[in-house]
């Protein structure tokens, strides 16, 4: 499943499996955040040249697989993901319409881990991810 991409004079294949959560992990907010979230992360990936491979939105955090071109840095992706999708939260949620100085949505921290020849992997662990959650939650009843 070699996905190489190409501009002018570069051939690439980098993509990256990245995590990161709300502030405070808000859960009763997020939910009803988790269906508008999907499709503001795919237009700021189309808008800037690069794609969501996979994602999946959980209660408490974010799990996205993203194809991202050499010549952007991976930190300022993500910085862009979290600080350019709160701008619509704000607007939605908490009704404003600018002005936006310290708004802070998204947890300061992330997780960004590179994906080689376990892709596949990454993606089943992504699609799977609910499954693990309630696994893991029932485990925690008996202790």
């Amino acid at each position: 499943m070699k996905d190489i991409q190409r501009l002018q004079h570069t051939a690439w294949e980098c993509k990256y499996h990245i995590v990161f959560i709300p502030k405070y992990r808000r859960k009763a907010l997020f939910t009803a955040l988790r269906k508008e979230l999907g499709p503001v992360f795919r237009e700021l990936a189309r808008r800037q040249s690069w794609r969501v491979e996979e994602g999946h939105l959980r209660s408490d955090h974010v799990h996205m697989l993203v194809s991202i071109p050499p010549k952007y840095a991976v930190a300022a992706i993500v910085g862009d993901l979290k600080g350019k999708s709160a701008i619509p939260i704000a607007r939605t949620y908490r009704g404003q319409e600018r002005n936006f100085t310290g708004e802070h949505f998204w947890a300061r921290g992330d997780f960004v881990s590179t994906v080689g020849a376990d892709e596949q992997a990454v993606r089943e662990y992504i699609r799977n991810q609910d499954q693990e959650d309630i696994r893991l939650d029932q485990l925690k009843l008996f202790k």
